[in-house]
């Protein structure tokens, strides 16, 4: 052998050594690393108390690279005890985002002394693991209300002030509650279903007017949620019932407070968070499957393999509706939007029929664009639509809910005119900007993490009645006719409430 192909296959032979370093460095940055993975949220802090409590876990690679796709479903391991209890009565859940990072929720059926959060990868802890809740961790039928408001807001991070809050109480120098315990009943009682609440002394009081008052629950639900949590202000209210809100009065002239789940720009309504989400919250890890959590875990394939088709599917509350599905029989390469109940139209159920069966939401997310439009008033589905990994057409509405006023169209959602003329151009749009409609798509998502959640929920209906109460110049009373609305009992777990104790012993 010549010294020159003896020295070219040395050559070859380091080159192919030091290709398989290489490729061994770069697999070892890409193990990932217990050590250098991101763990936060509320769910880690004793005093965050929601009927699911949940955390976050970020994957994050030996090179310090957090990944940006699913390292695997099973790939961490929670465990939540109590060293000063045998069994721990708690549900948890790993939900894989499937970009990377993992969001964790669990809900405790018991309260609970120094809980202890065990996160694993490969039987490692992760990050700081355990992380240990100190005290008494609280579950959600504690009732143990702080009776700092001040300090339940800095517990749960609540933001300063919420702008759709501000702007509807702009509307009233002061509330009377005398005059609106007078007036609003002859106003709206015979014609709408309206709660007339009290709150006195942290507890909950009610009188209904109307028939259709089956929606009360939700009201009395979230009510007793929060006085479980924190001591309200006195303060006395009437919420609405029904889908459209009520007082049509110009601001000029005598209006009366009424708080609905939804907004208009032609009335003049205080503006709940909707009580669809505020079931998902309450129930998560309970009676509904579709919650602002569950959602992040089923948000279809990757962006480049989703259908490049636009998708709705819902009942026939609106003419507009009816114009969309026969926009999808014309144009079906760029619209797939179907009926799945007849209600308000019955008689063209012929011309739009026929039915097609119930698609799971989660299967939404097959297709790249979401398709928003009014119902009765505002469609009640669009959190989790943001929420997920499309992008959302959203219809302009006269109708709000209490978070739209953070939606910036363009940077959280691609806008359609309320005729719905441009929709075609704007999927056509879409599919021509694709990278540019996939960020849209990730902004309304990451806003929908950052402000529809269950804490932000709970700080936005403290924050509202704060503010209401504020206003009022009149001392709130339980009239003649109101009922106390008990809270539940458990006892299989009785609670213990040490912030009541320690108040006593004062």
């Amino acid at each position: 052998m010549s010294l020159r192909i003896f020295s070219c296959l040395l050559l070859l032979f380091c080159l192919d050594i030091f290709r398989h370093e290489v490729l061994l460095g770069a697999q070892a940055d890409s193990v990932l690393s217990a050590a250098q993975t991101l763990v936060w949220g509320p769910g880690l802090e004793t005093d965050i108390v929601l009927p699911a409590r949940f955390f976050f876990i970020q994957a994050v690679d030996g090179s310090g690279t957090n990944l940006t796709t699913s390292p695997g479903e099973k790939t961490f391991e929670v465990k939540i005890e109590s060293p000063a209890e045998q069994f721990t009565r708690i549900w948890i859940q790993v939900l894989d985002r499937h970009d990377g990072s993992f969001l964790v929720r669990y809900r405790m059926y018991a309260t609970y002394t120094d809980l202890h959060i065990n996160v694993l990868l490969k039987n490692k802890h992760v990050a700081q693991s355990p992380f240990i809740l100190k005290g008494q961790v609280y579950h959600e039928g504690c009732d143990c209300p702080q009776t700092s408001g001040s300090v339940w807001e800095a517990d749960m991070h609540c933001p300063q002030s919420f702008p759709q809050i501000e702007r509807d109480l702009a509307l009233y120098a002061v509330v009377d509650p005398d005059r609106n315990a007078d007036e609003i009943p002859k106003r709206f009682g015979q014609r709408q279903s309206l709660c007339h609440y009290t709150i006195k002394d942290n507890k909950v009081y009610v009188q209904t007017y109307g028939e259709h008052v089956g929606f009360r629950i939700f009201m009395d639900s979230i009510l007793l949620s929060i006085t479980r949590k924190v001591r309200l202000p006195d303060l006395e209210f009437f919420v609405n019932l029904g889908d459209w809100p009520l007082e049509k009065r110009k601001p000029s002239e005598r209006i009366h407070p009424i708080f609905s789940w939804c907004g208009s720009n032609n009335t003049r309504d205080i503006v709940m968070p909707t009580y669809d989400l505020t079931e998902s919250v309450l129930e998560t890890m309970g009676r509904v499957s579709l919650d602002m959590l569950s959602v992040q875990a089923n948000t279809g394939p990757p962006w480049p393999e989703k259908n490049s088709t636009a998708f709705w599917r819902g009942r026939d509350s609106r003419q507009e509706r009816l114009e969309l599905v026969k926009l999808s029989r014309a144009h079906p390469d760029s619209i797939n939007a179907a009926f799945t109940n007849f209600f308000f139209f019955k008689h063209d159920e012929s011309l739009y029929g026929p039915l097609v069966k119930h698609v799971s939401f989660f299967d939404f997310f097959k297709y790249k664009y979401q398709i928003n439009i009014d119902g009765t008033v505002a469609a009640y589905r669009l959190p989790y639509l943001l929420a997920g990994n499309s992008v959302v057409l959203k219809q302009d509405s006269g109708y709000y809910e209490h978070f739209y006023y953070g939606l910036r169209p363009w940077e959280h959602y691609i806008p359609v005119r309320a005729d719905m003329g441009d929709l075609l151009e704007k999927i056509q749009w879409a599919r021509d900007h694709d990278e540019e409609a996939k960020q849209i798509g990730l902004a309304g998502q990451q806003f929908a993490r950052t402000n529809l959640m269950g804490n932000s929920i709970f700080c936005y209906y403290y924050q509202l009645y704060q503010g209401y109460a504020n206003l009022q110049v009149t001392e709130p009373k339980v009239r003649e006719g109101m009922e106390l609305v008990e809270q539940p009992s458990d006892d299989l777990f009785p609670c213990s409430c040490h912030r009541t104790r320690a108040k006593d012993e004062l």
